[in-house]
């Protein structure tokens, strides 16, 4: 206990980082968390669109976290909530303590969901095939591994359809990981389990 209050007093708040592949949730969590009352580091320069006609909740200086360069926007996200792709998440700096809400969704759904977003967009679809499920497969190993082998990260995986089935008890296990000062039931009421439609078609949240 007295070890942890010095790592607190020492390193300040932990950084809550929700993460998880493309169209898995992550912004239906963003949602939950801002809805609970945790204040988020998002800039608004993504809309809403047909995709995800709640809002994206990103922060663009994200996704320069593999470069070198300024990020000490890091410091002033201890205690807030911002959304980092897993892909990014083994470019955080050790000198914070993160607390990662990883969203966790069947692979054919999001590999769905992904080519029913380049179609609404335009553009070529190809996402659903056994070698990107492949990829992810082998991808989602490796961040299991960095998160469980470096004691700045605590993890909680959080189930997308879990949410939209039980979102009372999801949103309650959210809390108690987060220190259990957020509002559960203004949480529970984001999951919206109509855009949960044919399992990955457009408006299915990210």
């Amino acid at each position: 206990m007295a070890q942890s209050f010095l790592r607190r007093l020492r390193r300040g708040k932990p950084i809550v980082v929700v993460s998880g592949l493309p169209r898995s949730g992550t912004s239906m969590a963003m949602r939950m968390l801002e809805a609970g009352g945790l204040p988020l580091v998002t800039d608004g320069l993504r809309t809403a669109d047909d995709s995800n006609p709640n809002g994206y909740y990103e922060f663009e200086p994200v996704k320069d976290l593999d470069k070198p360069g300024d990020h000490t926007w890091l410091a002033h996200a201890r205690g807030k909530g911002v959304k980092i792709i897993s892909l990014l998440l083994t470019h955080l700096p050790e000198r914070f303590d993160y607390q990662v809400v990883f969203m966790q969704r069947d692979l054919n759904e999001i590999l769905a969901s992904q080519d029913k977003m380049l179609e609404v967009r335009g553009e070529e679809k190809g996402a659903a095939d056994d070698r990107m499920r492949a990829l992810y497969t082998e991808h989602l190993g490796r961040v299991d591994r960095f998160l469980s082998q470096r004691s700045c990260f605590s993890t909680l995986r959080l189930p997308y359809a879990g949410v939209l089935a039980n979102p009372a008890a999801e949103a309650a296990r959210l809390n108690k990981f987060l220190g259990g000062q957020l509002n559960v039931s203004r949480m529970a009421g984001v999951a919206e389990p109509r855009l949960y439609r044919n399992r990955g078609e457009a408006g299915t949240p990210s």
